[in-house]
């Protein structure tokens, strides 16, 4: 069953760009919901999975997913209709989690200071919106997505309970482009993955952050896959314990 939920987030999301309609599950309050989120004068959409079967439960955790850049846009990236959208409810319904899906911009990318200033907004708004649970927030990434979780984890330290970046790399291009990041991530639990033969972000990427994650006595998982290009997510897919281990992570917030 988990296995299909991540076969949802970490790839239909990225092979789907049209955006979603207003529906009568939205108005419910369930299933896939459009949201507005100010920064400035300047309005952007974002989206919110409910499973039916959370609807009006507190408490729950929150997976933020960070799309890669062919998802860029306005409107949201997401889609229930169809097919294809009929496969998307059937595995999103059976996720323990909201899931919150931000679009980034066309042009922009997740590192830049208004992005990541929507991205924070969203997750606030979305935290107090359905009464969720700061200790379990959980950051996840494919590849634009994968740089833009370690920007956002290096720069909000302690507000996530664990990291997921797939085919990511140091959104820092000068200086110490992995220590400097793996110092802030500390001791936050994170699972990274990649293929050896990746042409689109270099494996090296990944692997220098998870050296410098362990440097820096990091708590940290890493899968490479010999052989896999870009697409590692599909690897990634067959993953069981992926899930499993991220929901389990916990922060001990102190009032």
């Amino acid at each position: 069953m988990r296995n299909g939920i991540l076969s949802v987030i970490l790839g239909g999301l990225l092979t789907t760009t049209a955006a979603a309609a207003g529906s009568a599950e939205a108005q419910q309050g369930e299933g896939l919901l459009n949201r507005t989120v100010n920064v400035g004068a300047t309005s952007y959409t974002y989206q919110v999975y409910v499973p039916a079967h959370l609807r009006g439960k507190q408490n729950l955790p929150v997976i933020l997913f960070l799309h890669g850049i062919g998802q860029r846009g306005t409107g949201g990236f997401l889609s229930t209709d169809g097919v294809k959208g009929a496969m998307l409810r059937h595995y999103l319904e059976k996720v323990p989690a909201i899931i919150l899906l931000p679009q980034c911009r066309r042009g922009s990318y997740w590192s830049d200071p208004v992005m990541d200033q929507m991205v924070t907004a969203s997750l606030a708004q979305t935290v107090a919106e359905f009464k969720a649970d700061p200790s379990r927030l959980y950051l996840t990434g494919v590849s634009m997505g994968g740089y833009g979780a370690w920007h956002l984890a290096s720069e909000h330290p302690n507000m996530f309970a664990a990291i997921v970046s797939i085919c990511g790399g140091s959104p820092l291009y000068e200086g110490e482009r992995f220590n400097k990041i793996a110092r802030r991530v500390g001791k936050t639990p994170v699972w990274v993955f990649h293929g050896s033969d990746d042409r689109v972000v270099p494996v090296t990427e990944s692997r220098q952050m998870v050296e410098a994650l362990k440097a820096n006595k990091g708590n940290v998982r890493y899968n490479e896959y010999e052989g896999v290009g870009h697409n590692v997510w599909l690897k990634v897919l067959a993953e069981r314990e992926l899930l499993p281990w991220m929901l389990k992570q916990q922060l001990s917030i102190t009032s």
